[in-house]
């Protein structure tokens, strides 16, 4: 055989497996149902059983395991890496149970000797002042982050804004408390968490003011498209503090489309606003709740929720 003919041979299998890899259909049926068996290492078409890929390498682990605690036991590889620690979560931990492999106790000699090791890693586990302070604002990060009860993602994209903000150099001359306070907010409002900067300042240890003050500089600065909070979003949690219906807040959502459409919403407070739907929707549901127990839940004025509630009534044509 020719050296061209063994060329143009070997580059046609190399087509035929580039083709392979990058099957979406089944080449008999047409069907996109493609079903992978992972135990033949097998690609199957699920509506004529077609096998349409053979021998497909397995990139998963050679152990099976059935449960959670025999997955963890077997896994040789630590915790993925995160933006929420200062190391990204590579760096060694020491447990602090004095035993070894076979959980056996260990002599006083090794005891000893291991908690130098624990004293000193945590000392060069931060090489210099600017570590310490990103240590220092993730964890209160991850703090405020727990007592507002937000989810994983949420303290994810805090601690990158942080890390954008501290790159930019957008913390001198201004607090590490406030920055984080303010990545944490901006993070709510860009994963559509509902939280008022009233919760936000609430489980800080900075004041309100300060916080809306260096969101806005660092929400221009790093180029931050926030869109205006929904007040739908608010209306299932200020509805399960005041124990109403889900009538209540199918009502609710409704009085805020109809006026939202009408322009009433805007430059107006959304906590309010979805305040105001809410009592609203309590007297006409006859749930009724005081402006005052309403006004304590969405943290804001009796005298906004009044505002609020006689332009929606009057824009819903309804006389109270």
């Amino acid at each position: 055989m020719t050296r061209p003919t063994r060329q143009r041979e070997r580059t046609t299998e190399t087509e035929g497996t580039e083709e392979q890899e990058g099957v979406h259909e089944c080449p008999e049926c047409h069907s996109d149902n493609l079903v992978k068996s992972t135990d033949r290492g097998e690609l199957v078409c699920d509506d004529c059983g077609l096998v349409v890929q053979d021998e497909k390498i397995d990139p998963g682990p050679e152990w099976r395991a059935f449960n959670h605690q025999e997955r963890q036991q077997k896994s040789r590889v630590g915790a993925p890496t995160t933006k929420t620690m200062h190391d990204k979560g590579l760096t060694t931990t020491i447990d602090w149970n004095d035993k070894d492999a076979y959980g056996r106790s260990i002599s006083s000699k090794k005891r000893s000797q291991m908690h130098r090791l624990r004293k000193w890693q945590e000392r060069i586990r931060t090489k210099d002042a600017g570590e310490r302070n990103l240590q220092f604002a993730l964890s209160e990060i991850d703090r405020m982050a727990s007592a507002l009860g937000v989810p994983r993602s949420v303290r994810e994209v805090a601690s990158v804004i942080y890390r954008r903000a501290l790159k930019e150099d957008l913390i001198r001359g201004r607090s590490i408390e406030g920055v984080a306070t303010a990545s944490l907010y901006a993070a709510c409002r860009k994963e559509g968490i509902p939280r008022s900067l009233e919760e936000i300042s609430e489980v800080s240890r900075v004041e309100r003011k300060e916080i809306g003050r260096t969101y806005r500089y660092i929400s221009q600065e790093l180029a931050l498209e926030m869109r205006p909070v929904d007040p739908k979003k608010y209306v299932p949690r200020f509805c399960s503090e005041l124990s109403l219906s889900e009538e209540v807040q199918s009502k609710a959502n409704e009085i805020i489309e109809t006026t939202a459409e009408e322009g009433l919403l805007s430059g107006k407070s959304p906590t309010g606003y979805a305040a105001a739907a809410i009592y609203a929707a309590s007297l006409l549901c006859n749930e009724k709740k005081t402006q005052r127990e309403v006004a304590d839940v969405a943290q804001v004025t009796e005298v906004t929720i009044r505002n609020r509630y006689q332009e929606q009534i009057e824009a819903m044509g309804i006389h109270g």
